[in-house]
């Protein structure tokens, strides 16, 4: 490679490595091309970035990026699942893809923020539900206490209706 070429690999990694929200190191040996591109497919719809990267040049970029421990997950052949918004998008996906396709790639670690995952990291991040599931379970935990209280203020009056409604009914029988 052409070392401008390089120099260009370098700092647009550096670039997404910062900005990445979480970076999951794989082995992808072993997959073959169509698996490889069903991966990607399924990366790409979610708005993952899944790229194969020389380990030299990854190491650089983590250097520029100011990125810490990546180097523990360079050796032997292996790609970067980038997400940029939600972390648990890519393991979920790189997960789901080993268990239904019996797949033989290998989640090697991650980097979320300043903290380096494991690959058992990875695997409880997959399990983790959705931002939206998550602020979903947030809203109606903030919204269980006033129903709550709605309802015990309100009991009084719907047994008050209900009496007037029974005896309503009694004077006109």
């Amino acid at each position: 490679m052409i070392r401008e070429k390089k120099e260009e690999i370098i700092k647009q990694l550096a670039e997404n490595l910062s900005k990445a929200a979480v970076a999951i190191a794989t082995d992808y040996r072993g997959l073959t091309a169509k698996e490889m591109v069903v991966l990607r497919r399924q990366l790409h719809q979610q708005g993952v970035e899944y790229k194969v990267i020389k380990n030299t040049l990854a190491h650089f970029a983590a250097e520029k990026a100011g990125v810490k421990g990546l180097e523990e997950f360079l050796t032997g052949p292996m790609a970067l699942a980038l997400s940029y918004d939600d972390p648990v998008k890519p393991a979920k996906i790189l997960l789901d893809h080993i268990k239904s396709a019996a797949s033989v790639l290998k989640i090697k670690g991650g980097i979320m923020g300043d903290r380096v995952l494991t690959a058992a990291d990875v695997a409880s991040l997959a399990a983790t539900p959705s931002r939206e599931v998550l602020i979903a379970q947030l809203m109606g935990r903030l919204q269980a206490p006033i129903y709550s209280l709605h309802f015990v203020l309100s009991s009084p009056l719907r047994g008050l209706a209900t009496v007037l409604q029974a005896r309503a009914r009694q004077l006109e029988g």
